[in-house]
């Protein structure tokens, strides 16, 4: 399932009951005994009772209530980009994988193989580019794409039209308490395992469903819903007790790492696009491309 049929169909089954804020964002928390005084972007202050913090890997809740992101978050070496393109290849419900040197790419058809989705991944230290600034990660990831072989300078073509298009750099946040006075952190804002373990969404569903439970048999009591969530949380992440579960996300992790970021040379993969497994049927010889 795409992100962003995901997010349409959980939208559209809670508009009813949700109020939702778009185009807004919080500036400050002010917490006393009583509940919590949240300050937005725009528009009035709101006094309320618990501040959820489930806003991303940038969390800002994240910030206001724990401090500057550098001391949580954890660089991996590497950046990712993702972006939909029209379908200029012809891959019939198939996917391809490519790696050159320090940099790869995936790309597979969708929407019942009428669209391209791309993800380009490449080997780097923690960069300066400011992540509000699309232009640049856009000119970044386009450079970067036209200067491979094959399809590149196709690829970096598809970058720039893309309407969708996500760069951001694969870090994790790693933190002992997801929890402060009335505000918790839910999903990548409290326990990012990064994109390329493929867990963050499972992880912040599994989340979001935990701590309601918690909350609810906490009959009004936020500090023990937030322990007890904790407690239950911990073992399904990366930086929890479950070895197996935690090797098993290492093991997903590096394996698509391995893919996108080879130790040197050209090399190519195909197979079925599947929803199942990433599969790595055969390996294509290397290519001498101009």
């Amino acid at each position: 399932m795409l992100r962003e049929d995901l997010v349409r169909m959980v939208y559209e089954h809670t508009r009813a009951d949700v109020e939702y804020l778009f185009g807004n964002s919080v500036t400050a928390l002010d917490e006393d005994e009583t509940g919590v005084r949240v300050d937005f972007t725009h528009g009035a202050s709101r006094s309320v009772d618990l501040v959820i913090g489930a806003d991303g890997l940038h969390s800002t809740v994240r910030r206001l209530a724990f401090g500057p992101e550098e001391h949580f978050a954890h660089h991996l070496g590497s950046y990712l980009s993702v972006f939909s393109a029209d379908k200029f290849l012809a891959l019939d419900r198939w996917q391809m994988w490519l790696r050159d040197g320090d940099a790869g790419f995936g790309i597979m058809p969708v929407r019942d193989n009428t669209e391209l989705r791309i993800a380009f991944g490449f080997e780097s230290a923690l960069l300066a580019h400011d992540l509000r600034d699309s232009d640049a990660l856009r000119r970044l990831v386009a450079d970067k794409l036209a200067s491979l072989r094959w399809e590149g300078t196709r690829l970096a073509k598809a970058a720039w039209d893309a309407p969708d298009f996500y760069c951001d750099a694969m870090a994790q946040i790693r933190r002992d308490h997801w929890s402060r006075g009335r505000v918790a952190l839910l999903g990548d804002a409290g326990c990012c395992p990064s994109p390329l373990s493929g867990q963050g969404t499972s992880l912040a569903f599994v989340g979001a469903h935990v701590l309601a439970d918690c909350l609810a048999q906490a009959h009004g009591d936020h500090r023990a819903a937030y322990s007890r969530y904790e407690q239950r949380m911990r073992r399904r992440v990366h930086l929890g007790g479950d070895q197996k579960t935690a090797q098993r996300k290492q093991v997903s992790h590096q394996r698509i790492r391995d893919l996108l970021f080879p130790a040197s040379g050209y090399q190519s993969s195909t197979g079925p696009t599947t929803v199942q497994k990433l599969p790595m049927f055969w390996v294509l010889p290397s290519v001498d491309a101009p």
